[in-house]
């Protein structure tokens, strides 16, 4: 059961979940196929005091609760580049609380991944997964803070829908693990 209701994140959700659930609102509007995006995420009352005109550029004004995270998406992710390559190479000005990723992926569900055929490249493996008849394209939006904070949402193209959005802190932990390093000393 996804823990989003019809009219918005739940009431006692997190900052750090009500900005992922902002984010994959956002990327969904723009629709499917889309490259990565990449967002910094940046404490809102820091971000009005230190950088007013951005604040007022992104909409932000009145008073928002304490911890309260804005997405700012940067620029795009070099194309051709392999993801872990790109994450990398990236260093996090202090400003910057956390950050997050929305990636389109195919992914099989578990009974498919036992008819994995063994030996395979990684190119023949990704040819083999678009290939598969159970396969099902996903949207995931993870975000990671400095603290070591973290969430997911996932979407299926199947069930587009802002009610079927699924959350959690650990749905797709190999991406967050490559975010956090990008907060490593």
């Amino acid at each position: 059961m996804p823990n989003q209701s019809p009219s918005g994140p739940p009431m006692a959700a997190s900052p750090l979940t009500v900005a992922v659930l902002e984010i994959d609102d956002y990327v969904a509007g723009i629709g499917w196929d889309q490259p990565a995006r990449l967002f910094a995420l940046v404490d809102t009352a820091q971000l009005r005091s230190q950088e007013p005109g951005l604040a007022e550029r992104l909409g932000l004004s009145g008073d928002a609760p304490a911890g309260t995270l804005t997405p700012i998406e940067q620029e795009e992710l070099p194309a051709g580049s392999p993801l872990d390559d790109f994450l990398g190479t990236i260093a996090w000005p202090d400003a910057v609380a956390g950050c997050a990723l929305s990636v389109e992926r195919l992914m099989l569900p578990p009974s498919a991944e036992a008819t994995v055929p063994e030996g395979l490249s990684e190119g023949e493996l990704t040819k083999w997964v678009a290939e598969h008849p159970d396969r099902q394209e996903v949207r995931m939006t993870v975000a990671v803070l400095r603290d070591g904070a973290r969430e997911s949402a996932l979407r299926l193209r199947a069930k587009d829908s802002p009610t079927e959005v699924l959350t959690g802190s650990d749905l797709v932990p190999g991406l967050a693990e490559a975010l956090a390093a990008t907060f490593a000393e």
